[in-house]
């Protein structure tokens, strides 16, 4: 996913005049809905690029993006895929061919609320053409070539780019693309290859519909405020402010209504939001807050506040794993060229996995109970399962899922057989480890901090020097992991889809993660053609899930056992919170954007405590195994 972390961003609310004003907390006695208010404030500090939702490219762009739009199928609270604006689909037996058969009462209205006409199939097909064509420059648009392919969307897409060279060929028209409305209910998409998650894939800006007519009438101003936007989801954009606030107000014309029952969503901005919110909290001047590491002991020490904070759920749609560049373009002095001989030797990369305690990472961002934070895989436990089982439990991936990689002891015989090696190839010692860090995440340098400790500890200063270094606050992905300016350094990746092959990604020919693809040193390349076979492979299995999985098992387990990536931890959102939503009540999803969306959420009076927390959090998790996720 080409997103940053749903964990590093904030997401929050303050009263307006519009709204009433909650209860002060001090008067709360239950997790009830509360009975006189049901609008929901929220602090923010980062404000949205665009509300043109079929450009959006940001956690801040799919948080309006996903309340005010609907998709073509929705998710439960459990994670199984329900219908959303199509109320029933069918695919063809080689799953290249899917039809949709859209509800018959979804309209758009526009930010007033004021009936603008009836959504229909064409609505998909003129987003597919508006994604597509190169001169709208959507981030988004990968989603319909990456895992789905659509047919010829990339086509249509290279030949708008370059429409007066010979290097496209023949002229590919917008209709070409393979989505189609034979009328004004159905509608039909035609892959390149066949798709098993191809529902999965549509719950994405990308693909939600736009009105061809109205989207003709705005032209460049479409999406340039509330005003210029259609909406057929659970919310209108009512009020819109940038840098000051944002109102979302219940859609009264939305066809699941029964299932909306907030009434009013205030954002407002406030550029000191992490620091401030927790005593808007208690004031009752917002709904929920961010309890950082910095807070979190004394809320939790502090009688009137210790039950009011909870954890913030487990994100299985981000992974957070140590890499390393097997192709540095770093400075002469960090010895590039020394790393690169160093790098290529497995041992040596052993060495460091081995050494990498995730239980002491996972710590900075929940000191009080970091396992659950631990992923020893680097597709996260819950992300999807077949016939009752999870991904991650697939041979051989279970076998590391069970013992790990963190063994110090194995680590110094990993260091003893790398440097006999090392030694014969003219590595020069300490091995320079440039591991750069974005000092506007939060934890992020103390986190780099203990890495640092923790592998000079067990290795030894005379073999390896970890050297942190703050990278630019904006723009570090390309200045940094996209241009290889690294050699050890931890990344992340968010799935696209719900399948093990979102997760091979990071790790493919010509992706800007770890460059192995471009090593010449032939064990690497050796290392690489076989995950690469692997992957092929699974891919190529469309009509047995099990049998799939069990093949990208065996190229995830590649990538670990040879040290290619270290699984380290997954995402808890927003670490501790103190919320007026019961976070089981809203809809789960292992990708996309359904959890975003303020639908099936009732304001409560106060906030869970962890001990309730617990308890409903087991009770989801049965519920969910037996609501047929698993099947």
């Amino acid at each position: 996913m080409r997103k940053i972390s749903a964990l590093f961003l904030l997401c929050f609310v303050m009263s307006l005049p519009a709204c009433s004003q909650a209860d002060p907390v001090s008067s709360m006695t239950g997790n009830e809905p509360a009975s006189d208010d049901s609008t929901y404030r929220v602090l923010y500090a980062g404000e949205a690029e665009t509300l043109n939702y079929l450009k959006a490219d940001s956690w801040n762009d799919t948080a309006i993006a996903a309340n005010i739009v609907d998709c073509l199928v929705d998710y439960d609270q459990y994670g199984n895929i329900i219908p959303g604006l199509a109320e029933s689909w069918t695919s063809s037996e080689d799953m290249k061919t899917w039809t949709f058969t859209l509800r018959s009462d979804i309209h758009w209205v526009d930010w007033q609320g004021q009936y603008y006409s009836d959504v229909t199939a064409d609505d998909w097909v003129a987003a597919a053409e508006y994604v597509n064509n190169a001169t709208n420059a959507s981030p988004g648009r990968y989603m319909y070539s990456t895992g789905s392919v659509i047919d010829k969307a990339q086509e249509y897409y290279n030949y708008t780019s370059f429409p007066d060279s010979s290097v496209t060929g023949e002229e590919i028209r917008p209709e070409d693309i393979g989505v189609k409305a034979p009328d004004a209910r159905t509608l039909v998409f035609t892959l390149e290859q066949p798709c098993p998650f191809f529902l999965s894939v549509l719950s994405y800006t990308t693909f939600m519909p736009v009105c061809r007519s109205y989207l003709k009438e705005c032209g460049e101003s479409f999406g340039s405020d509330n005003q210029h936007l259609l909406y057929n989801g659970a919310y209108i954009l009512s009020e819109y402010v940038p840098m000051e606030k944002q109102v979302l107000t219940a859609n009264p014309d939305y066809w699941d209504s029964g299932n909306v029952h907030i009434s009013c969503v205030e954002h407002i901005y406030d550029p000191d939001a992490y620091t401030v919110q927790g005593r808007m909290f208690l004031s009752g001047q917002v709904d929920e807050a961010q309890i950082g590491s910095d807070m979190l002991e004394t809320w939790l020490s502090d009688r009137s506040t210790r039950d009011l904070v909870h954890p913030s759920r487990i994100n299985p749609s981000f992974s957070y794993f140590y890499t390393f560049n097997f192709d540095p373009s770093f400075d002469s002095g960090y010895e590039p060229e020394n790393w690169r001989k160093a790098v290529a030797n497995e041992h040596f990369r052993l060495s460091l996995a081995c050494a990498l305690d995730t239980y002491t990472i996972s710590s900075v961002y929940d000191p009080y109970d970091p396992e659950r934070l631990v992923t020893r895989t680097l597709t996260p436990y819950g992300f999807t399962s077949v016939k009752g089982r999870d991904y991650t439990e697939s041979l051989p991936l279970s076998t590391v899922v069970t013992s790990g990689m963190f063994d110090n002891d194995r680590a110094l015989r990993e260091k003893e057989r790398a440097l006999k090696e090392l030694k014969k190839e003219g590595v020069t010692l300490p091995v320079k480890v440039l591991m750069p860090y974005n000092p506007s995440v939060i934890d992020w340098d103390i986190e780099c901090a203990a890495v640092e400790k923790m592998l000079e500890d067990t290795l030894g200063t005379d073999y390896i020097d970890i050297i942190p270094q703050a990278g630019p606050e904006t723009g570090f992905l390309s200045s940094v992991r996209r241009s290889g300016d690294y050699a050890f350094m931890k990344c992340n990746w968010g799935a696209d889809y719900t399948d093990p092959l979102t997760w091979t990604e990071p790790f493919v020919r010509g992706s800007d993660y770890i460059f192995w693809d471009r090593s010449e040193d032939s064990s690497v390349s050796e290392l690489f053609g076989r995950w690469e076979s692997l992957v092929a492979d699974a891919a190529a299995v469309c009509d047995n899930d099990e049998r799939r999985y069990n093949i990208f098992a065996q190229a995830e387990d590649l990538l670990i056992e040879h040290a290619v990536a270290v699984p380290c931890n997954v995402s808890a959102n927003d670490g501790y919170v103190a919320s007026k939503l019961d976070p089981f009540e809203g809809e789960y999803a292992p990708n996309g954007i359904a959890g975003q969306r303020y639908k099936h959420y009732r304001k409560k009076q106060t906030s869970m405590s962890r001990t309730r927390y617990a308890e409903a959090l087991e009770k989801w998790e049965a519920e969910r195994e037996d609501s047929g996720i698993s099947e």
